[in-house]
């Protein structure tokens, strides 16, 4: 995953539901009021802070392998999603999120695994109501069973830090996420992002539309087909039928057996039993080419066996015994992923987790 600084701090708003326009409106107008402290306040730990401006980038990017599941991303502004939430925090602070900003924990942005960057979406916490708007702006999580990660102020917002996770619904602010894809594709960082959004919630900022869908193009009429031609000829007597021929039976050769039959060009043509497959044996992962992710290598099984446990969460890893200067290694190792960039996104994770020897192998 990946990670970011310089959202606009989003103020905690406690929802029930159905979520109406007027408390959706003061969600937006809340964030707006806070802008101010967010342009030049220095955030704590890690040395990041939001008082260095950061040029803005629009991504959205190829679809990549992690783990046996593909992800596609792609372009929405009516994302509506329920599931599980975790959140991400010191471990993380400073580092640069997937579209190249710097992750800070006290900025209220989120990572997601197929969605725009940037994206606004509001995050409620199904089991106590409390939601608050994030700024998409990195990739993740890779769990199966989570949905978001939050930066840790967005998670203190809805009171999930202590557990962990919560069950939460995410729904995607169409006119602000279409303004932040503007000023991103303009050159503006997260300070003009979230200004943009000020701007919404004051009025002072017309709702973006989303550009029209391309009208669909009509089907050819059908042409009918001209009438056959007439044809005129003279008359002529049919001609006398012929004398039916006379053939001669010839049984076949005795003790011959039949051959495989054969097509006209004389193959034999595929059987039931040639077009069966054949069982496939399994492969173990640490035989299959590819693209890994090495933890570590040990001189001994059993501290390898330590990593490969630690790093369980991050994937499945592997443990694969080789040769280096003359003594036996163990090699911890996750993957095999199908893309360099694929693998290199669990690699930059793992290094924000503090595995700094974490680093992209091919075999």
């Amino acid at each position: 995953m990946m990670y970011n600084v310089n959202i606009m701090p989003l103020v905690l708003v406690k929802l029930t539901f159905p979520l109406s326009g007027t408390l959706r409106l003061c969600g937006v107008a809340a964030l707006a009021a806070s802008l101010a402290a967010c342009g030049s306040s220095s955030k704590g730990g890690g040395g990041a802070s939001s008082s260095v401006a950061q040029r803005g980038t629009y991504k959205i990017g190829q679809p990549y392998k992690i783990d046996g599941v593909t992800y596609t991303p792609r372009e929405t502004f009516d994302l509506t999603e329920t599931g599980t939430a975790s959140w991400y925090g010191p471990g993380f602070h400073g580092k640069s999120t997937a579209n190249g900003e710097r992750y800070d924990q006290s900025d209220r942005t989120a990572a997601h695994r197929t969605l725009q960057m940037p994206a606004i979406v509001r995050v409620t916490n199904l089991e106590n109501g409390r939601s608050t708007v994030v700024r998409v702006n990195d990739r993740g999580p890779f769990a199966r069973s989570r949905v978001i990660d939050l930066s840790r102020t967005a998670a203190e917002e809805i009171d999930m830090v202590g557990r962990g996770t919560a069950r939460v619904r995410i729904d995607q602010l169409q006119a602000e996420s279409l303004a932040v894809k503007d000023v991103a594709l303009s050159g503006g960082g997260p300070a003009e992002q979230q200004q943009a959004v000020a701007q919404l919630a004051s009025g002072s900022r017309a709702a973006p539309t989303p550009a029209p869908a391309p009208a669909p193009v009509p089907a050819p009429a059908p042409v009918a087909a001209p009438p056959p031609p007439v044809m005129q000829a003279a008359y002529e007597p049919p001609p006398a039928p012929a004398a039916p021929a006379q053939t001669v039976y010839s049984p076949p050769p005795r003790n011959v057996p039949f051959g495989a039959p054969r097509s006209a060009s004389g193959d034999v043509p595929p059987t039931i039993a040639s077009l069966s497959a054949t069982t496939a044996t399994a492969t173990p992962s640490s035989q299959l080419n590819g693209f890994f992710v090495q933890v570590g290598a040990f001189s001994t099984q059993e501290n390898a066996e330590k990593q490969r446990g630690a790093v369980r969460s991050y994937g499945h890893p592997e443990i694969s015994q080789a040769s280096a200067g003359g003594r036996d290694v163990y090699r911890v190792r996750l993957g095999p992923y199908t893309t360099p960039d694929a693998a290199g996104i669990v690699a930059d994770r793992l290094k924000r987790s503090g595995y700094g020897d974490a680093r992209v192998v091919s075999e």
